[in-house]
């Protein structure tokens, strides 16, 4: 009986568990049960939250393509609800190693109604109403859209020096600025000096007629001349919109013991043309709340100017003449005093406040607070002005948006990424190494903290961040429902997904995963228990305020039941940094799901794992950092956290282009490897200059990831000969993958092998990407004795001690995670038609320790914990982890697809 009739004829099926042999299948607790995702129709693409967004500023998406379907260079077009056609632009991002696409990109213009369900057909797209164009002049650029004019310099200080709308300037001077200061202790005197961007390089990526990118590179300046800082910003425009998003990058290459960035902000100047009275401030709550006043407010004022022009000012239109108010008011306009700046600032993830003054050398008015704001701001008149906002305002904070002489004829606006009514940024380590100088003692203190310290190693230097904001050049002021639309919009970006039934039958990203399926009781528990897991964490994150500038968009490691706190404070207990590939698992819960929550925190830790735990400049360049109380503390500099494995999902997924330049930064990451030794600690031997010691786990599966990627993305085939290269090597060694580790040139790429000692197993090696990047390789690669190495390893690591000791000479006891490498027997009893094996997989999915202690009901059970145990009430399962969650959660969907779902492998 070959495979197919093997599983076709459900051969498996009397060797599983039913519900109710020795497990309990109760429902997980409403609390954090999912909401059902929004229905998506097979062969439609549809909104992530279901419905078509309000505003409509111009999507940028990503379509998967099955193998040879979608030839290079031909025309494609959108098919809209309706069914006529809509203006669109597309791009490959990926090929198949037949050449033909395997995912594409694409953009649509402002103002296009799609209506919930459309899909993208071959065929000849047709123009858009208002096409975006981008001059290239000689110092500048000049992008029209249609709407909006905006003038772009080459060089200098300024991102955008004009912003013209029917030729008439609203703005001008965009620029990054600072600040910085020497020190941060109370009692010791601090300088401070102010630092301004200064842009080297500017390119158009992308020049219409849907969508135009231009990229801008530079340094900032400190007043005395010093060159720090380095950033990247990309500044986006689709055909007949009205606003401008700005993508911004920099990477921190100070000194920690004396660069402590105070503030870090973008500013720009608006025209004003229209009375104090007839302009407008206005903030943004977290939902639908607004905070709007005009700097000359004529409300509440001892005498009423009149009904009509108190509702004019407060619906932003321009109020009657001054000949139409009552004349007590309007003769006394001049006592009435103008409010000049602005001030909201959001200080940590659960209170912002706003304030005022009328001017410079006074006193400020505390305006209001709340919890929560969106992050978004309107200055401008009945004439125009600017809405500017940034997503994820609170949850980056100490966040602030400034407002200055908006009673003037030129004011000014600044958005803060960093507030400088903060604490300044403060990245030194957080200890100081408590005596550990020499490796034994460093080991010694890994038994007690987990923490893998190294003197020097817990630098931030070559760290990053990104910060996406978002400018509408406007001919008037917003109406109060318009303003919140607005700020939705820049608060959740419009995205475009397609039905998981799409994702799967393109074949991408391997065939590990199936859709839900809910028909029997054990696949319903296994169900319910994913999409718990996705709810649980969304709570945690809230609840435990994983937030801020530098934290937002991870998770942590290993909770404490006594302080009923994560373990923040704890060596490597703490922030995660994609230890054991949480991922992966939110990743595949997106594609199968389609549910909006989980690709929003996928998305969240994808934006910060490719930027804060990876290093982008310095010694430790395209490595990243074991998990630590500090994203970048950990002495283990590792392949395992810089893989593309972990990113690859977001950028095919949306097309962004930040996520494709990290990609790009780790093509040849494994570099490092001949400087760093990642087991220096408890291996001998120093790798000489050019050579490496390369382990075929999380090191080669890591670099095998982005080798992989760089082939999809560009068809050049000296990637696939990397790899072909090295899965031959591996293939060819007698041991095959429990061989442990190569040699490894750095410059060839070529793997080494290293003597025959016997088999070598660690616990770590498949549980970070290499699972899912052998299965894609098998697919996408022809190597029979690799093929064979991978089953012969997937057959063995959990075997029996008699079955070990017979193919590999001896029995091993480092084999855990088992509940996570049952994944791997299944894979191999699906290869090859094995039931006995397959069963085998169950059991060490469902193994009695792990499985009553992460599956049962008694456990799914959540409790709330509140008075005088914890600071705010929390909800809370002592024994969760990243163990429990991403690698139970991959192991269960792998499982699903593989054994239930009976998919080959």
């Amino acid at each position: 009986m070959d495979r197919r009739d093997f599983l076709k004829k459900g051969a498996l099926a009397a060797s599983l568990p039913l519900a109710g042999q020795g497990m309990h299948t109760a429902s997980a607790p409403a609390l954090l049960r999912s909401p059902l995702p929004p229905l998506r129709k097979e062969g439609h693409l549809s909104w992530l939250d279901g419905e078509e967004p309000v505003v409509k500023s111009g999507a940028t998406w990503g379509q998967a393509w099955p193998r040879g379907v979608l030839e290079p260079g031909r025309a494609l077009c959108l098919v809209n609800e309706r069914g006529g056609k809509a203006a669109l632009q597309s791009w490959p991002t990926a090929y198949w190693p037949d050449g033909s696409v395997k995912w594409t990109a694409h953009a649509v213009p402002a103002n296009t109604a799609l209506g919930g369900q459309f899909r993208v057909e071959k065929g000849l797209s047709p123009a858009p109403v208002k096409a975006v164009r981008v001059e290239n002049r000689r110092d500048r650029f000049e992008v029209d859209t249609g709407v909006v004019r905006w003038v772009i310099p080459k060089r200098g200080p300024h991102i955008i020096r004009e912003m013209l709308r029917d030729d008439r300037l609203i703005a001008k001077n965009a620029r990054l600025i600072g600040l910085v200061q020497d020190g941060v202790e109370i009692e010791s005197a601090v300088q401070t000096e102010s630092f301004r961007a200064h842009i080297n390089r500017a390119t158009a990526e992308q020049q219409g007629p849907v969508r135009a990118v231009i990229k801008m590179e530079g340094v900032h300046r400190t007043e005395t001349g010093r060159e720090w800082l380095p950033f990247s910003l990309r500044l986006y425009f689709y055909a007949g919109g009205e606003s401008l998003r700005v993508s911004h990058n920099f990477i921190y290459d100070g000194d920690d013991q004396k660069d402590f960035i105070r503030g870090l902000g973008f500013r720009f100047e608006v025209i004003q043309r229209d009375e104090p009275y007839n302009r407008h401030v206005r903030f943004v709550g977290e939902d639908s709340g607004l905070w709007s006043e005009s700097p000359q407010g004529i409300t509440g004022l001892r005498r009423d100017p009149g009904r009509a022009v108190r509702q004019a000012q407060i619906d932003g239109v321009a109020t009657p003449p001054l000949s139409e108010w009552d004349s007590r008011v309007s003769s006394r306009m001049h006592w009435v005093p103008v409010w000049n700046d602005y001030s909201l600032s959001q200080l940590n993830a659960n209170g912002f406040s706003i304030k005022k003054r009328t001017k410079s050398g006074h006193g400020w008015i505390d305006a209001a607070q709340g919890q929560r704001a969106s992050g978004v701001g309107y200055l401008g008149g009945v004439s125009g002005g600017v809405l500017l906002g940034m997503r994820d305002f609170w949850q980056l904070h100490p966040t602030q948006i400034d407002i200055r002489n908006a009673g003037r004829e030129v004011s000014e606006a600044t958005l803060w990424f960093w507030s400088p009514e903060a604490p300044p940024m403060d990245v030194r380590f957080y200890h100081d190494g408590m005596g550990q100088e020499t490796y034994e003692q460093q080991l010694d203190a890994l038994n007690i903290t987990y923490e893998d310290y190294e003197p020097g190693f817990g630098s931030a230097y070559g760290v990053a961040r990104s910060t996406d904001f978002t400018l509408y050049v406007l001919g008037a002021t917003p109406s109060r429902a318009d303003t919140i639309a607005l700020a939705d919009t820049i608060r959740k970006p419009a995205q475009v997904v397609a039905a998981p039934e799409d994702y799967l039958k393109a074949g991408v990203f391997g065939s590990l995963w199936s859709l839900p399926d809910r028909s029997t009781p054990m696949k319903k528990a296994i169900e319910e228990r994913l999409a718990w897991s996705v709810q649980y964490y969304r709570k945690q994150i809230n609840q435990h305020h994983w937030y801020g500038f530098w934290n937002y968009g991870d998770i942590m490691h290993t909770y404490d039941a006594d302080r009923h706190v994560w373990r923040y404070d704890v060596g490597g207990y703490a922030w995660d940094n994609s230890e054991l590939s949480p991922d992966l698992w939110l990743w595949y819960s997106f594609l199968r799901t389609g549910d909006p929550d989980t690709f929003r925190i996928a998305e969240a830790m994808t934006r910060h794992n490719r930027d804060v735990d990876i290093y982008h400049l310095g010694r430790f360049k395209g490595l990243g950092t074991r998990h630590n109380v500090q994203h970048w503390g950990c002495s283990a500099k590792q392949l395992r956290i810089s893989t593309s494995a972990y990113r690859r999902f977001h950028y095919f997924l949306t097309g962004d282009e930040r996520t494709g330049d990290v990609l790009n930064e780790v093509i040849e990451s494994d570099r490092a490897l001949a400087e760093l030794n990642a087991t220096r600690k408890v291996s001998s031997g120093v790798p000489v200059p050019g050579k490496a010691k390369i382990g075929v786990g999380t090191d080669w599966g890591s670099a095998a990831a982005n080798w992989l990627t760089a082939w999809e993305r560009t068809g050049d085939d000296k990637y696939r000969r990397w790899l072909e290269n090295a899965m031959r090597v591996i293939g060819g060694h007698p041991q095959g993958f429990f061989a442990g580790a190569f040699g490894f040139d750095v410059d060839s790429k070529k793997l080494l092998p290293p003597p025959d000692k016997g088999p070598a197993l660690s616990h770590l090696s498949a549980v970070f990407g290499l699972i899912e990047v052998c299965t894609e390789l098998n697919q996408l690669i022809d190597v029979p004795e690799f093929k064979a190495a991978w089953l012969r390893y997937g057959r063995y690591y959990s075997a029996s001690d008699a079955e070990q000791k017979a193919e590999l000479g001896r029995p091993f006891h480092n084999n855990s995670l088992t509940v996570a490498h049952s994944r791997l027997t299944a894979y191999v009893a699906v290869q090859e038609g094995d039931r006995a094996l397959a069963r085998r997989a169950w059991k060490e999915f469902t193994r009695e320790r792990e499985f009553t202690h992460q599956w049962t009901g008694r456990k799914l059970a959540t409790q709330e914990i509140t008075g005088p145990d914890v600071l705010n009430p929390i909800i809370e399962v002592p024994w969760v982890s990243t163990n429990d969650a991403a690698q139970w959660g991959l192991a269960a969907i792998q499982n699903l697809a593989l054994i239930v779902g009976g998919l080959e492998g």
